[in-house]
């Protein structure tokens, strides 16, 4: 007999003796108990008994309970179980048959050691399932007993794969119905349990395995580890089947009803609290509205005093404040333009890339010739932003004011450069 199936028979008698062997047992009782276990895991004895609960458990790929623990049965009878055989493609979707994965199985949980028994791994690495399909040598060998013909072991078994001759579906899977032409095509949006258990076996390795716990020592300890870890950070976990998993499937038990779900958002789009204008400094990256305090008080200035011997140099401080709030957004422009400046987007006018751009910086740096157009557009930007905040109650100025505005932004030219 195959190694797996003695091993699978001496573990299932190491478990029942376990249960049954009492402490105040006698010698001939503890015998008698033994005797028992063996008979009743002779294959004689357990194979037609496992070929009969077969039945009461079914193989598929999309267990319909993850949807509803209810949803298995009806008053039509057992939902039919969906086994995918989806081809493997190349097209770089996470889908069934891209992922080698086992079937799962649902139905009743005092059957769930046939599931297992099925499921044993030969050493030709087929299931003894497969082994039983196919009619192997394998298994008419082990299949051949007294109690039984083969075919009855063989039909019974196979029944936790044959699916019915008509399909019956639930409403508590809730399911799609799509107009198509004049119909519908139905869609059942059912869990693929054998990925959602892969991950979460692929996480809890990459968490918990001997390596991952000997690279965290190593970190804590501040010494070198030649492969490190990797960590996954806002992982949820979610439960199906609360305190009874094995109603859901044999993976959904195995796995006490837990799986892990990864973050599943789009990513956090970082702030911009400074923008790089796209079109124009003076309209995107400050706007006389900025200064609108400066502008009210110098307006206030205006209509408090009509002697401009007597305004000038206040005025002169409230003009300089403006130039220094446009040399502050200035700085703060160029701190950001290597990160967001495209130069397959940008409308800025040349004088404006220069003085912006640490792109430009040597041309900056090379002469003035550009400064004379900056200079031109802050003086532009405070006397006509002053009209701009206030409104219709502004002092009417004309080209003298203009000139004098022209003049003292020269003057603090090194600041813009």
């Amino acid at each position: 007999m195959e190694k797996a199936i003695t091993e699978f028979f001496q573990a299932r008698k190491e478990a029942w003796l376990k249960k049954n062997l009492k402490a105040s047992m006698d010698e001939e009782a503890i015998k008698a108990t033994e005797k028992e276990c063996e008979e009743a895991f002779a294959p004689e004895n357990w194979l037609p008994n496992a070929a009969k609960r077969a039945g009461q458990i079914s193989i598929a790929t999309h267990p319909c309970t993850f949807s509803h623990p209810s949803a298995r049965k009806n008053k039509n009878g057992y939902v039919s179980s969906i086994i995918a055989n989806s081809a493997q493609a190349d097209d770089g979707y996470l889908r069934s048959g891209n992922v080698a994965v086992e079937a799962d199985a649902l139905g009743n949980a005092a059957a769930l050691d046939v599931y297992k028994f099925l499921m044993l791994i030969m050493a030709d690495g087929k299931t003894l399932l497969s082994h039983i399909q196919a009619d192997s040598e394998l298994a008419v060998e082990l299949l051949n007993i007294q109690s039984e013909p083969y075919d009855v072991l063989k039909t019974g078994f196979l029944a936790m794969v044959e699916s019915q001759s008509y399909n019956i579906t639930s409403a508590k899977i809730k399911q799609v119905y799509f107009p198509v032409d004049d119909g519908y095509h139905q869609l059942s949006l059912l869990t693929a349990s054998g990925m959602v258990f892969e991950l979460r076996r692929r996480i809890d390795t990459l968490r918990f395995s001997d390596e991952t716990k000997a690279a965290r020592t190593s970190k804590r300890d501040e010494q070198w580890h030649e492969s490190g870890y990797k960590q996954l950070n806002n992982i949820t976990t979610i439960g199906y089947g609360g305190t009874k998993p094995q109603n859901i499937s044999v993976f959904n038990n195995q796995n006490g009803g837990k799986a892990h779900l990864l973050l599943s958002i789009h990513p956090a789009l970082k702030k911009r609290d400074i923008q790089f204008p796209r079109v124009d400094f003076f309209s995107q990256s400050i706007t006389p509205f900025y200064c609108k305090n400066i502008f009210y008080a110098l307006h206030a200035l205006f209509i408090k005093y009509k002697n401009n011997w007597e305004i000038r140099e206040e005025r002169f401080d409230y003009h300089q404040e403006v130039i220094d709030r446009i040399i502050e957004a200035m700085f703060a422009v160029r701190s950001v333009s290597c990160e967001q400046y495209n130069p397959d987007t940008s409308q800025l006018s040349q004088t404006q890339k220069i003085w912006l751009c640490e792109d430009y910086k040597e041309l900056r740096e090379a002469g003035d010739d550009w400064l004379d157009d900056i200079i031109k557009d802050v003086a532009v930007f405070i006397f006509h932003g002053y009209e701009k905040v206030i409104g219709k109650e502004a002092v009417k100025f004309g080209d003298g004011e203009l000139r004098h505005i022209t003049q003292q932004v020269t003057k603090a030219k090194e600041g813009l450069r």
